[in-house]
């Protein structure tokens, strides 16, 4: 048993455990929930100015694994945050194991799983070249894009996880499939000239002389809220052009939370410029901005739907040979 465990754990356990699918949708839910709480919890590191509290990778100083008391507060909070990448680990290989476990075995929803450990081992390394780095603003902005991929993918596994496995089936027709589409590249387009703006703003992640971005920031503000309302009035467009048409609910459901999500996030947007980005409505934002692409990435998803495959009928038994009689 003990070899078997070793040379293939998942089909161990796999072998002895059967979860329900319902097993599997919060399996799905709690790596979804948990790549938010990483975002958030990173943008905390970054807002108290903790990012250079563990001033070195993978160990938090020269002389200490973990942070001690001498490093106060900046330590705890930034090596508060690489803690968290395991709790994310631990909800990512949840998610895996059930995946792989479930019956019918979904091969689908297991490399989703196994995307989202990749995504994190990755990002964990550019979490330390932040460090390593200085807190360089290319490389945290690229540390928070790599954080919105494990979002994306957590998305997709949970939406996933919700359906079958049967070929997509178009709900809109295809006008408003690739509007729903390029509104998903416009929002793209507003995380990216996001990171720009916090970028070149005021928050750098440490009380220090960290580089800013080479972007006036006044200039790429403006950009941003262009971005922004662009998407806003794209939300708007796709919406009344569903209820035109007659769209099935869920889709109409996937725009309006969109659009009540846009609203939210763009009274934060404008109060927290007008008061000169306080730290707290900072990270409000970025909370925003993440629940902002789930959205985005559920309407995209929301235009077709994948029906449960019915399971294969079993092959009928061959008939018994006929009973012959001895002959006197």
């Amino acid at each position: 048993m003990l070899k078997e465990v070793v040379r293939n754990p998942l089909a161990f356990v796999a072998a002895r455990w059967t979860p329900q699918p319902g097993t599997v949708r919060r399996a799905a839910l709690a790596a979804l929930v948990m790549s938010v709480v990483i975002v958030v919890t990173g943008g905390a590191v970054r807002l108290t100015g903790s990012g250079l509290g563990c001033d070195t990778w993978p160990k938090c100083s020269d002389e200490s694994l973990v942070a001690t008391t001498e490093m106060g507060f900046h330590g705890a909070i930034e090596f508060g945050n690489r803690l968290m990448t395991y709790v994310v680990c631990a909800a990512v290989g949840w998610f895996i194991v059930a995946a792989r476990s479930a019956e019918p075995e979904r091969r689908s929803l297991t490399r989703l799983g196994w995307a989202q450990f990749w995504v994190v081992a990755s990002n964990g390394i550019v979490g330390g070249i932040t460090v390593l780095t200085e807190l360089n603003p290319f490389i945290v902005a690229g540390h928070f894009l790599a954080a919105t991929a494990l979002v994306t993918v957590t998305t997709l596994s949970w939406v996933r996880a919700r359906e079958g496995d049967a070929p997509p089936r178009p709900l809109v027709g295809v006008p408003l499939r690739r509007a729903a589409a390029a509104l998903t590249l416009l929002a793209a387009a507003l995380v990216v000239v996001g990171t720009a703006v916090t970028g070149s703003g005021k928050h750098a992640g440490d009380d220090g002389e960290i580089e800013r971005m080479p972007f006036d920031w006044e200039t790429i503000t403006r950009l941003h809220s262009a971005l922004a309302w662009a998407v806003v009035l794209g939300t708007l467009a796709i919406w009344a052009a569903l209820r035109v048409v007659d769209a099935p609910p869920v889709v109409r459901a996937r725009a309006r939370e969109l659009f009540l999500v846009l609203l939210a996030q763009g009274v934060i947007g404008y109060v927290q410029y007008f008061l000169d980005e306080p730290e707290f409505l900072v990270g409000m934002h970025l909370l925003g901005a993440t629940l902002v692409w789930i959205a985005t990435l559920r309407l995209l998803l929301a235009t077709r739907e994948r029906e449960h495959l019915a399971p294969a009928a079993p092959a009928p038994e061959p008939s018994p040979p006929l009973a012959t009689t001895a002959s006197s």
